[in-house]
């Protein structure tokens, strides 16, 4: 909204000072505090709120030290969270650019399934929510709407590097004649369409998906959704479900997230800006560097959020919140080309996963070959997901959110390496 009011206030009066609106930079810090702001004052007006309306958490006993004080804390806090994050990037960002508006709609898709799932707990008493199948559809849904539009809107393109041979085809008189620098160029004047990614540690670290179907010979290209549209379901489905599991003790998912959040602000910049791809080596691609100003908002409502959740928790985010984060993360890393960093910038939200499904295998490994009792008493965790494990090993849960976030931390610092060591 200011990106257009500016901008037609500098082309038509020349307003002083409206030219900034035109700097990425300059309003992603105008969506990182206004991020701030609404999580952290309005926040407290909406916590509330939902305890006038008594909307409060109903734990599970699980033997948890702790658990019972957690009872009756306001959950659906999740609703601060896109708040924060929607209201300042329809301030601040070119919403008209095709990767915010399928951004906004990945927001809203997920934060309401996950509101329909807090509202079967907390307002029908039914502790199962919503139920899995329901969800897993949803996810899939939306999944499938982002794969199909990013393989086939003709905004998502990226520019190749130019060839040597191209550089040198690359005459004065063409240059004058375009009005350009008289340096050579870095890309292609003319974007692609294509389903390149990126792939970490490898030298020429792009990954064409469409080399999966090279068997199919020149209709490999025609048929490349065939592979690209179910990764995409995959990774949504995964990550989204990956932070819900995360949602599990006070400031972790949202402290997580804002780690993860801010390292993907930093790819998209880079990959969105011709200097630094450039210098990096890296893929360029166009108009993605207006997604910094939506992860700035994102990052600010994770760390506003924190000033209520963190331990002891004033409110929950709820699925409302968690389901939200994890497809946000999901998605945008996919429009940014960057899916395959996912492992390893998103290792605790796998790490978290894998622990439920290694802990249901096992279980039942166990009891089909000793027995019940046996599996009972012989699990492979002592709880699942992860975090729980070390509760129940006798670690106070601001230890075990802290150790995680050093560990988000260093696998952030490993993701951005990554762009170089190859």
């Amino acid at each position: 909204m200011f990106y257009y009011l500016f901008h037609y206030l500098d082309q038509h009066f020349n307003f002083p000072g409206a030219g900034v609106f035109q700097y990425i930079s300059f309003r992603a810090a105008l969506a990182l505090l206004s991020s701030l702001i609404i999580s952290m004052v309005f926040g407290k007006r909406i916590i509330n709120y939902i305890r006038k309306k008594q909307i409060g958490e109903t734990i599970r006993e699980l033997g948890l030290e702790g658990q019972n004080e957690k009872a009756g804390t306001p959950t659906m806090g999740g609703l601060i969270i896109l708040a924060a994050i929607i209201i300042p990037t329809l301030l601040f960002a070119k919403v008209h650019n095709v990767y915010i508006v399928w951004m906004m709609i990945s927001t809203v898709w997920l934060g309401c399934i996950g509101f329909l799932d807090d509202y079967i707990k907390v307002f029908k008493k039914n502790k199962e929510g919503l139920k899995g199948k329901f969800k897993v559809v949803g996810q899939i849904g939306i999944g499938l709407l982002v794969g199909a539009v990013f393989y086939f809107h003709p905004d998502v393109v990226i520019k190749e590097r130019v060839t040597a041979n191209q550089q040198a085809a690359y005459s004065f008189d063409e240059a004058i004649s375009a009005k350009k620098d008289l340096a050579l160029p870095k890309y292609s004047a003319t974007p692609i369409k294509t389903i390149k990614t990126t792939i970490p540690f490898v030298k020429n670290n792009e990954f064409d998906y469409v080399s999966v179907l090279s068997f199919m010979g020149d209709k490999a290209v025609k048929y490349g959704w065939l592979i690209f549209i179910p990764i995409v379901i995959l990774i949504v489905t995964a990550v989204s479900n990956g932070a819900n599991i995360t949602d599990g003790i006070d400031g972790l998912a949202a402290g997580t997230s804002a780690i993860i959040g801010t390292t993907l602000g930093i790819l998209a910049y880079v990959s969105g800006n011709t200097v630094f791809a450039d210098y990096l080596n890296i893929m360029y691609i166009p108009n993605t560097g207006e997604l910094v100003v939506f992860m700035a908002a994102f990052v600010g409502a994770c760390v506003g959020f924190l000033w209520y959740n963190a331990y002891p928790a004033q409110v929950f985010m709820g699925d409302t919140g968690s389901l939200a984060l994890g497809g946000i993360i999901a998605v945008f890393a996919i429009a940014i080309r960057k899916e395959l960093l996912i492992p390893i910038l998103c290792g605790v939200f796998l790490i978290e996963n894998l622990s439920v499904i290694m802990q249901v295998f096992y279980f039942k490994y166990q009891r089909k070959k000793h027995g019940l009792e046996f599996a009972k008493a012989n699990r492979l965790f002592k709880m699942a997901p992860l975090h729980h494990h070390y509760q129940k090993s006798g670690f106070h849960e601001s230890k075990i959110v802290m150790r995680f976030f050093i560990i988000g931390i260093m696998l952030a610092a490993l993701t951005i390496v990554t762009l170089k060591l190859r």
